[in-house]
């Protein structure tokens, strides 16, 4: 309960209760004297809106000063005597009401206005000429109320078209506002809209535009400074878009001269700086841009170099900020080619950049095995100077020596590298190990396998077969010859002469050499 008593106590008398009366006269109250008392008392029963009280004082023998909410005036003589006049005005998007636009100072006696001060409200509905003004939700920015159904022209002159450009826009679920491209809720719509929405823009092909507001009636209390509050004004009516301005340190580009519907612009950020929103912006059909100009700052991070292969990273700050370090480091078996620490270094021309290009994780490389030497008697495959790390050596031995050790040896990677073990060696076989049956298996070992016979052996290996031949043979003729009565063959004795038994006295009866 509220209750104002004309005088300095409780007992002075009231001259508003808020029991009686619920809202204050816009007039305002005037003391008698000096002093206003003012009373506030509640209960327990919830929170209220609370109240707010102007006051002022001033000369006897002059008007207070006129006071209007959302609104100013103008004064003939800024001390109000006696016969000073006021002018009243309200803010754009608000209407005079209940009062005059002027008023006086009346009656010496007892100066006070011939009129209440008018108030200045934001009302539902109304017709809009003016090259330029605000629509606001109804009371605003107090909250408008349930079940109403407001609509608003906007007019302009006919070679003209309208920019709508709402600054606020917090509506209820079940709140609407739309926007129509003429002067009836028939035209095409511009746009509609509910719940709440950052600021935007809305250009009308034609000089009339109709806005629609409609809320709930079902709706429970609305807050402070909830509704919307849109700005129009004219803009020329031609077929392109609004020529877009500048943007600081960087440029812009035109897919053609006109800014005709279809036309791309795309922004650019000059070195050091990156594009904060979208690089391109589209001209629709009803000649509004698809988007809000972007702007360029500065770059403070490097970007992310990026991973290197067969590697790992430690990252001090993954935001890479200048003086952000990045460290690389190789597999096992990779060694690294490059820096491998990145720095991220601020200049003065230019965003900033890392300190060195992205390193490289490449194989080890290693020392190569050289020549461990041929063995007597044997044979390398490859044979060469040196063996790469990772090469394998084949030994192998010539005909009639045995292979005694590793037949393969491999260049095992170090600093320095080194073989897998020493090299063989080729020994001489003995006749023995070649022609006697136990030692046929020596010999089989001696040799390796898969060796293939080669000179000496393939001739061994062909002569065998024909000296057996050759004793069979011969011993079929002595047996034949027995069996004839032919006297065996005789080997004369190695002590013996072969002519020890002829005599002087023999004669030779060989008739053939006697007729001769």
């Amino acid at each position: 309960r509220l209750i104002i008593r004309n005088g300095n106590n409780v007992e002075a008398p009231p001259v508003y209760d808020s029991y009686e009366v619920e809202y204050l006269p816009i007039e305002g109250l005037l003391s008698t004297g000096r002093h206003f008392f003012v009373e506030l008392t509640t209960d327990s029963s919830g929170a209220a809106a609370g109240m707010a009280l102007r006051y002022e004082a001033f000369e006897q023998g002059h008007c207070y000063e006129p006071f209007v909410k959302y609104g100013n005036f103008t004064a003939s003589d800024p001390r109000y005597p006696v016969g000073t006049t006021v002018e009243f005005s309200c803010d754009p998007g608000y209407t005079l009401e209940q009062g005059s636009t002027i008023i006086e100072c009346v009656d010496p006696s007892d100066p006070q206005w011939n009129e209440t001060e008018p108030a200045c409200r934001a009302v539902c509905s109304g017709e809009l000429t003016d090259t330029a003004g605000v629509v606001l939700s109804p009371n605003w920015p107090e909250a408008y109320g349930k079940g109403q159904d407001c609509i608003w022209g906007l007019h302009v002159e006919e070679d003209k078209r309208i920019m709508l450009d709402v600054r606020v826009l917090r509506l209820g679920s079940g709140d609407m506002l739309t926007f129509y491209d003429g002067d009836d809720l028939t035209a095409r719509i511009l746009g509609q809209y509910t719940g709440a929405r950052g600021r935007f823009k809305l250009y009308a092909s034609t000089a009339d535009v109709t806005v629609q507001f409609q809320s709930d009636p079902g709706a429970g209390a609305f807050a402070y400074r909830q509704g919307f509050v849109i700005h129009f004004s004219e803009v020329p009516r031609n077929d392109t878009c609004p020529e877009l301005p500048e943007i600081a340190n960087g440029w812009k580009t035109s897919s053609q001269p006109e800014l005709l519907h279809g036309t791309v612009v795309t922004f650019h950020c000059y070195p050091g700086f990156q594009l904060t929103g979208t690089d391109l912006l589209m001209c629709h059909w009803d000649l509004t841009w698809s988007g809000d100009l972007p702007s360029c700052e500065r770059v403070t991070t490097c970007r992310d170099p990026g991973d290197a292969e067969h590697s790992r990273r430690v990252v001090s700050n993954p935001k890479f900020p200048v003086g952000a370090t990045v460290q690389y480091v190789c597999d096992k078996g990779y060694v690294l080619a490059g820096a491998g620490t990145l720095t991220c270094h601020d200049r003065a021309a230019g965003g900033p950049k890392w300190s060195d290009r992205l390193p490289k994780c490449i194989p080890e490389t290693y020392e190569p095995c050289h020549n461990p030497g041929v063995p007597a008697g044997g044979r390398q495959n490859p044979e060469r100077r040196l063996y790469p790390a990772g090469a394998t050596l084949h030994f192998s031995c010539t005909a009639g020596r045995a292979l005694l050790g590793e037949s393969s040896l491999r260049c095992l990677p170090g600093h320095p590298s080194r073989w897998s073990g020493s090299p063989p060696i080729c020994k001489a076989a003995s006749y023995d190990e070649f022609y006697s049956n136990r030692n046929l298996d020596a010999v089989a070992k001696a040799v390796p396998s898969g060796t293939t016979l080669e000179g000496t052996n393939v001739a061994i290996a062909v002569f065998l077969p024909v000296l057996v031949v050759a004793l069979l043979i011969g011993g079929i003729y002595l047996y034949f010859s027995k069996l004839q009565g032919k006297p065996a063959l005789q080997l004369p004795l190695a002590g013996s002469h072969p002519y020890d038994h002829i005599t002087v006295e023999s004669a030779f009866d060989n008739p053939t050499y006697e007729t001769g």
